[in-house]
């Protein structure tokens, strides 16, 4: 296993147009991360991951975050089943945040247990709309803690 799959960041023209990984981690060592469904296109999710996430979603094919709260990794679905399996990997143009398309195998991306963690829409008088259906499973239940 390469602890460090990435190349060094070179020229904007390579950076913006060449074919080598150079993923732009911030000065918190994160880079942000879009996840969204593979068939439908829908965001599910936004998280952060460190360079140690990033190569595990690209070697195991199972999407891995870095968790900020809890600073550590984790790798989605590993309490509640909801794995979520690479389908692609994309970067920007000038690769400072990660897109990855996923087949969601429980089909709830959202820990408290929405398909999307995006359920609430933000009105026009600064409320928020409930839009995201009903809950695909209880959290209470999935992350009791033993």
């Amino acid at each position: 296993m390469n602890s460090n799959p990435f190349n060094p960041r070179t020229s904007h023209d390579e950076i913006e147009t060449g074919l080598k990984l150079q993923p732009k981690f911030g000065h918190d060592g994160l880079i942000s991360c879009i996840t969204a469904d593979a068939d439908s296109g829908e965001v599910l999710m936004f998280s952060f991951m460190n360079a140690e996430a990033l190569r595990m979603t690209i070697e195991t094919g199972k999407a891995t975050y870095y968790s900020r709260s809890r600073k550590k990794l984790w790798i989605k679905g590993e309490e509640s089943g909801n794995v979520f399996d690479i389908r692609e990997i994309k970067v920007d143009c000038d690769q400072d945040v990660i897109l990855i398309t996923v087949d969601s195998r429980a089909g709830a991306a959202c820990h408290r247990g929405f398909r999307s963690c995006f359920y609430r829409k933000v009105n026009s008088d600064g409320t928020l709309e409930h839009t995201g259906g009903k809950r695909l499973f209880d959290p209470e239940v999935v992350y009791r803690k033993k």
